[in-house]
């Protein structure tokens, strides 16, 4: 088989694999993820089980690369704010903020999604660990750049950006989000982003 007609194969097997996540993206979050089956996604899409079956070997597959997809996004938006020609703490506030908001718009007021979310945290996939690792990358890069202006302590970047990313986590993570978000003696937003890149100065 020459290049041009491996070239081809792979571009309909991308697009074959884009359309069966776009489906089941819906689906889910329409339906939620427990209730939809990939008998439903073949059937919203014209097409066999077996031929879905083809591209993914289970529904769990087809759930660990939507919430990829969806991570992927949520990196995106990180990265884009983490490269703001802004302070290091300005940038930072805004990554946290950014997080908050969206975890809060996206992930609870879509039950469905929020749902499918809580699945992958709860198996601990890697799709979850490789986001967590990239995130901190991102973070340690703005500490290491606040620390060589003097806005930050000498300090390890990475291990900062670590206690940094735990110290926010409330702010970022679904379940606690949606555990705190209604309670008047934690926290608030401002509160607790303020704390964390104060930390940081000392």
């Amino acid at each position: 088989m020459n290049d041009i007609a491996e070239n081809a194969l792979e571009l309909t097997r991308q697009e074959n694999v884009t359309r069966i996540l776009d489906a089941a993206e819906r689906l889910f979050r329409h339906y939620g993820y427990s209730k939809t089956t990939v008998a439903d996604v073949a059937r919203d899409l014209g097409m066999s089980p077996a031929n879905v079956y083809r591209f993914f070997a289970s529904k769990v597959e087809i759930h660990q690369a939507v919430c990829g997809r969806m991570l992927a996004a949520g990196y995106e938006q990180a990265y884009q704010v983490c490269h703001l020609p802004i302070s290091p703490s300005e940038r930072l506030s805004r990554f946290v903020r950014g997080q908050y908001e969206m975890t809060v718009e996206t992930m609870l007021d879509q039950e469905k999604v929020h749902e499918m979310v809580v699945v992958a945290i709860e198996r601990d996939w890697h799709v979850i660990e490789k986001h967590i690792d990239s995130i901190h990358d991102l973070l340690a890069e703005v500490i290491r750049e606040g620390i060589e202006a003097g806005e930050f302590a000498e300090q390890d970047p990475a291990v900062a950006s670590r206690c940094f990313g735990a110290a926010t986590v409330t702010l970022c993570h679904p379940q606690m989000v949606a555990q705190c978000l209604a309670k008047t003696n934690r926290a608030t937003v401002d509160e607790l982003i303020d704390f964390s890149i104060r930390a940081l100065k000392k």
